[in-house]
């Protein structure tokens, strides 16, 4: 593994074609704040009306390099690229059509994500949401912050609010209108249980929104008594006394469907039947553990009952 003061940054600009990904690469470029004169190989995964204008950057210390066919985005290929421009760091411009898990794939060991942005043109974001919501997701789900430009008065925040935090509670939203004002959305989602006391339940309707709650802050649900209904899963990498508690999920649509379950752990040696419906009990413990490859929320089981399956065994978040 590279040292950390070699790791090399990637700031990462995704969206589809003609959401505005290149007039705020450029923009990012032109800014002395940013552009210091860091040697910056600038990947374009597609190439749309908008063209990079290097004279106007303050520092011309920029590689451009488009790579137009998905085949040749592959970590051999990227990190070629890499050694021979000498980067310090790496701006991407990808293309809105292609997996972020190729990218993830193509990432050169000594690179790491710096920071995220999803941009989003705000007239054509429902015919996408509708007609492509798998790619939507898909760049939803590691944003860190998304900006719908071309936006005006007569759009509902609170739409385009709902669909982001359908995905993610982490991604800042910021509204860019047509009449140059931004604005940063403030708008409030409170979590249908109380995520304050030492003891929740969560119903079944609920679960798709505390699991990705607890995924994406394990610290505020750590020492709470949790008590939820869960399908059981176990195989033989599982330590002893261990096995996992959760449902299937559906983010967007039948596709995308698959088990999320956290680790649950028992001390008298009683696990449950695997894949089996129960109502369990316990308390949540932020730990290191095997399963999580780091920390995660461990939930150390006081009761186990079996249970029959929810009405509606595949959660959601709506």
């Amino acid at each position: 593994m590279p040292d950390q003061n070699d790791v090399i940054p990637i700031y990462l600009f995704l969206g589809f074609l003609e959401a505005g990904k290149t007039k705020f690469i450029q923009e990012t470029l032109e800014d002395k704040r940013f552009n210091k004169g860091e040697k910056t190989l600038l990947l374009i995964c597609e190439e749309g009306v908008e063209e990079y204008d290097i004279s106007r950057m303050p520092k011309k210390n920029i590689i451009t390099h488009v790579i137009d066919d998905k085949s040749e985005f592959t970590m051999e290929n990227f990190t070629k690229l890499l050694k021979e421009s000498g980067a310090e760091r790496i701006v991407v411009e990808y293309n809105g059509m292609w997996l972020m898990d190729d990218f993830y794939k193509a990432m050169p060991d000594e690179t790491t994500i710096a920071q995220v942005m999803y941009f989003v043109d705000a007239t054509t974001f429902s015919n996408y949401n509708a007609n492509m919501r798998s790619l939507v997701v898909d760049k939803l789900n590691v944003a860190e912050m998304v900006i719908f430009n071309r936006f005006s008065e007569k759009f509902d925040p609170n739409e385009y609010h709902k669909i982001v935090r359908g995905v993610s509670r982490r991604a800042e939203i910021v509204y860019e209108y047509t009449d140059g004002r931004v604005a940063y959305d403030d708008i409030e989602d409170p979590l249908p249980f109380d995520v304050e006391a030492d003891e929740i339940t969560i119903e079944d309707k609920d679960f798709a929104l505390w699991y990705r709650d607890i995924m994406e802050e394990p610290a505020k649900y750590d020492g709470k008594i949790m008590h939820f209904k869960a399908l059981t899963a176990k195989n033989d990498k599982f330590p002893e006394n261990t096995f996992a508690v959760g449902r299937h999920i559906m983010t967007c649509c039948v596709e995308d469907i698959q088990y999320c379950w956290l680790a649950a752990q028992v001390d008298d040696g009683n696990e449950p039947a695997n894949k089996t419906w129960i109502n369990v009990s316990g308390r949540i413990s932020v730990q290191k553990h095997k399963l999580y490859r780091g920390k995660g929320p461990l939930l150390l089981v006081s009761s186990v009952e079996k249970a029959v399956a929810p009405e509606q065994p595949v959660a959601t978040f709506y």
